[in-house]
């Protein structure tokens, strides 16, 4: 099992803002490492795109513990939210090399709801 939170507890970033939180983990597998990744992505028609921004690395993690980060999210692009393409933002975890992994979804932008495109 991995748990993210942040530390305000809330999931709305404007840009250049750090976000800071921990990773817990309780795993059945004794992990290598666990990376934790801010990242954004893209769904909908045509090609998905995937971008990690920025990462922290934990080695040697244990079967249980836990891990505090601080991620600084870029200037853009901002979160969106279209008929035929969506752009989210991420922070995930995940134990290496077994791949379990958890994501807690972020909104990157001016105000705390995505952009709304026609």
């Amino acid at each position: 099992m991995l748990t993210i939170t942040t530390e305000s507890g809330g999931t709305w970033y404007r840009p250049g803002e750090i976000v800071r939180g921990s990773v817990t983990w309780r795993l059945e597998e004794e992990p290598v490492g666990l990376e934790i990744r801010l990242f954004w992505f893209t769904s909908g028609k045509g090609t998905r795109d995937v971008e990690v921004v920025a990462s922290r690395s934990v080695e040697r993690p244990g079967l249980a513990g836990s891990a505090v980060f601080e991620l600084q999210i870029p200037r853009g692009p901002y979160s969106f939210s279209g008929r035929l393409i969506t752009l989210s933002w991420a922070v995930e975890a995940v134990a290496l090399p077994n791949g379990e992994i958890t994501r807690l979804d972020l909104v990157v932008g001016p105000r705390p709801v995505e952009v709304a495109i026609g």
